[in-house]
Parts: C-alpha cells; sequence; structure tokens
C-alpha cells in the first residue's frame, strides 16, 4: 500500500531549510500566476546596472564586477575630516582579521552561537571586514560590532521561533508575491537595528572598518554588496529605514518572504528594483579589495597576513539520507544537493583568491556529527540546540579547517591563545596562531 504523501498530510511541517523552501516554488508556480500584485515602475534595461540611490553617495557595488571596479568604487569617499574614511588611502592599521558569514535560514544559529563561544574564550578579534547573507546577513552587524552585543545574538537565535519571523500567507497567497508573510522579522529587525547600532556602525565605518550586506537584484541577476557603514554615516534621513530594509532583503526567501522593493530614480521619475536572499547569488562572499589601504590596491603586508574566517552556517560534507521516488522528495534532494554544492563551490573561489593574496584561510562548519534535524521551520529548540553546539565548540577552542572539502593541503587550525598544531590531510603538520 502506498504511504500517504506527508507534505500533503502536513503542508510545511517538513520545511527545515532554504532549499525545501525554494521547492515550493515549482510546486506553486501554477497557482501564482495569476497573483494580484502592487505594479512596479522597474528600472530600464538599458539603466538596470546604475547603482547610485538618490540621497546616497557610493553605498553600493556589483559583486560580480571586476576587482578594479569595486576597489575604485570603494575608495570613493566623501571629503572633509568627519567623512574622509581610510579607504580614500589614508594609512591605518593594517588589515589583519576578516569574517565571512554565509547563509542557513535557522541553522545560522550555529554561527551565533560560535561567535559568542569564541567570545567566552576569549581571543575573539576585532574583524575589520565583516560580510554576511541571508541570515549571515542577521548576523554580521552583531559580529561587526563586537562582544558586546554578544547578549543580543544570543538572543535573537535563541529566544525567538517561527511564529516571531513570519505567519504563513495561504489564504490570500493569490494577492502576495510569497508563501509567507515576514512583518514579524520586520519587527525584529527594527527592534533590534536602533540608533544606537547605527550610530556605532557610523563610527567604526570613521576607522575604516568596513560591514557590507549582500542581496540580489533579481531583474539584472547580479549580486549587490551594500556598504552598511556608509548607509550608517549618511544624513539622509531615511538612512535607517534603508539599513533595516537591507537586512530584510538580504534574508528574503524568494517564493517564501516577499521581495524588498529598492527605490531609485532616474532624473524626476522613481523606479525600483527587486531584491531577495543574497543567497542566491553567493552563499558566501569576501571582497579583497577591501584590503586595500591605497589607490595601488596593494595588500598591506605590514603586522603580518590577514587572517579570513569563514563561518558556513550548514553542513559541507555529503549526508546520506535514503529518498522516495517521488516529486516532492526528489525535489527537495535535488535542490539541497545544488545549494550545498553551490556553497562549497563559493568556498573553492574564495580558497583560491586567499592563495593569490596571501589570506590566512581558516573554515567553520556544521561538525558532521551534528543529527539533528526538525520537521518545523525555524524551530526554537532546534535553534537553541545549534546555538549551543556552537558555542561549545567554540568556548573550548575551536579547531579551524585550514582549506575547503577535498584538498589534500589542508589542515587545521587551533583557536587558542597559545600554540595549536595538528595534521592536515596530507599528513604533514601544521602550526597556526590566532592573535587578539
Amino acid at each position: 500500500m502506498r504511504e500517504p504523501n506527508p507534505f500533503r498530510r502536513r503542508p510545511f511541517a517538513r520545511l527545515p531549510g532554504l532549499a525545501v523552501r525554494l521547492m515550493l516554488l515549482a510546486t506553486l508556480s501554477f497557482t501564482t500566476g495569476c497573483a494580484v500584485i502592487a505594479p512596479r515602475n522597474v528600472l530600464p534595461q538599458a539603466e538596470a546596472n546604475q547603482t547610485e540611490i538618490e540621497g546616497f553617495r557610493n553605498i553600493r557595488y556589483f559583486g560580480d564586477g571586476s576587482a578594479a571596479e569595486i576597489g575604485s568604487a570603494m575608495r570613493m569617499d566623501l571629503h572633509g575630516p568627519e567623512q574622509r574614511l581610510a579607504l580614500a588611502g589614508e594609512p591605518r592599521r593594517p588589515v589583519s582579521n576578516l569574517l565571512a558569514i554565509s547563509g542557513g535560514a535557522e541553522k545560522g544559529a550555529f554561527g551565533a552561537g560560535l561567535l559568542v563561544g569564541w567570545s567566552e574564550a576569549g581571543n575573539r578579534p576585532s574583524f575589520d571586514l565583516v560580510t554576511g547573507v541571508s541570515s549571515g546577513a542577521l548576523i554580521a552587524p552583531f559580529a561587526f560590532l563586537g562582544r558586546e552585543r554578544d547578549s543580543q545574538l544570543r538572543e535573537i537565535f535563541t529566544r525567538y521561533g517561527r511564529q516571531d519571523i513570519f505567519t504563513f500567507n495561504v489564504p490570500n497567497l493569490l494577492e502576495g508575491a510569497a508563501l509567507a508573510d515576514n512583518s514579524p522579522l520586520a519587527g525584529l529587525i527594527e527592534k533590534y537595528v536602533d540608533d544606537d547600532m547605527i550610530g556605532e556602525i557610523a563610527r567604526e565605518r570613521r576607522k575604516g572598518r568596513l560591514l557590507l550586506i549582500g542581496t540580489t537584484n533579481l531583474d539584472t541577476q547580479r549580486p549587490v554588496l551594500w556598504d552598511m557603514g556608509r548607509i550608517a554615516m549618511s544624513p539622509n534621513a531615511e538612512a535607517k529605514a534603508l539599513f533595516r530594509k537591507i537586512l530584510l532583503a538580504s534574508s528574503a526567501l524568494p517564493g517564501i518572504f516577499p521581495p524588498v522593493r529598492i527605490q531609485v530614480k532616474l532624473g524626476q521619475q522613481a523606479f525600483d528594483e527587486l531584491h531577495v536572499d543574497g543567497g542566491i547569488t553567493r552563499q558566501v562572499f569576501i571582497v579583497p579589495p577591501a584590503l586595500s589601504l591605497n589607490a595601488s590596491g596593494q595588500l598591506p603586508r605590514a603586522g603580518g597576513k590577514p587572517r579570513l574566517y569563514i563561518i558556513r552556517n550548514g553542513r559541507i560534507d555529503p549526508e546520506w539520507q535514503p529518498v522516495k521516488e517521488n516529486l516532492v522528495a526528489i525535489t527537495q534532494r535535488s535542490l539541497t544537493t545544488l545549494i550545498k554544492n553551490q556553497g562549497i563551490g563559493d568556498l573553492y573561489r574564495i580558497y583560491s583568491e586567499t592563495r593569490r593574496d596571501g589570506i590566512d584561510f581558516n573554515l567553520a562548519s556544521i561538525p558532521s556529527d551534528v543529527s539533528e534535524t526538525s520537521n518545523k521551520p525555524f524551530d526554537q529548540n532546534y535553534m537553541a540546540s545549534l546555538f549551543d553546539r556552537g558555542y561549545a565548540l567554540a568556548s573550548r577552542h575551536y579547531t579551524w579547517s585550514k582549506a575547503p572539502p577535498g584538498f589534500e593541503t589542508a589542515g587545521r587550525s587551533v583557536l587558542a591563545d597559545g600554540r595549536g598544531a595538528a595534521a592536515g590531510l596530507s599528513g604533514a603538520p601544521l602550526q597556526h596562531r590566532v592573535e587578539r
């Protein structure tokens, strides 16, 4: 006797991650064709690659641009003693610690716990550059501001559950652009991204530190990197609202959460862009031009080798699972596999860039022995469990991978105050010390 379809029996109960949520797009495509959505005034194709937003200057770049283009944009700064930034060519201390945080929906709880545990270990550095997409975008501002924000980071990923993130929109599906309403998440972002946070990020940006958040522009199919510090510094009255909107856009799982419209102007006419989850184009990213201290674009060498830490909020090892031979199970498993391998491909790309630019590579991911799962999206107990695991690992001096999976030269890096050594996959011992 054929088993009843569990997806039909318990709608939306088996949606633990981004891949499964995206699977719904195919299922819903026949019903959403008649959706009644407020009309857009789409930016014309000839102007679709413009980067300026009215009232702001130099706050974003296309993430797939050349290093020269991105580097040039990052060095274009406003003038004046209060707004002259380090990347305009003024000398400052050498870049030393970089952090990139991936997406992962509720699995972002692991990365949050890792950061808080790292603080507990006593040797978490201050990061010169922090990047984030999706759930990593929600973590990034807190990681950027340092351990003083750890209590809020813990609160966000352990105190709230699905009802605090979104409500199902099924009764009004034909009137909207998404399966769920993420107004609760927008409310949480508004609660934590207050005037104090904006002011602190602006002060750190004036010191030359960078906080970059990634979104995906659906019209152009391009990743967009937002300089959140420059937005925070802006005297524009809409700066705080734009800051919050970008965090919401970066975590907007397409088809599940509604996309975010970003308003732009050409002359006197207003247009809009459609932005969604940054993980659609980049699961995790780093921007090497951000390391440059001068117009030449050369990396700093004084003060030692820069260190990059990547937190991949997910497992990167193959996970065996018996797959039922039906549409839902096959689609779900295929998308899960696709996104996992997209993330690994991003790690390979970043690894090659760090090797080229002389940056020390360090990778953290959910360990292969984590077997806990949840049949509910943003299950509070599941997130608390992942947070606790990340915290426990880092507070006991976490061992970082020195290369992505599959590299024979990979070794291990012990996050410790003193010495750390472990054998790499090739059997050669590696020494690594993380300085405060």
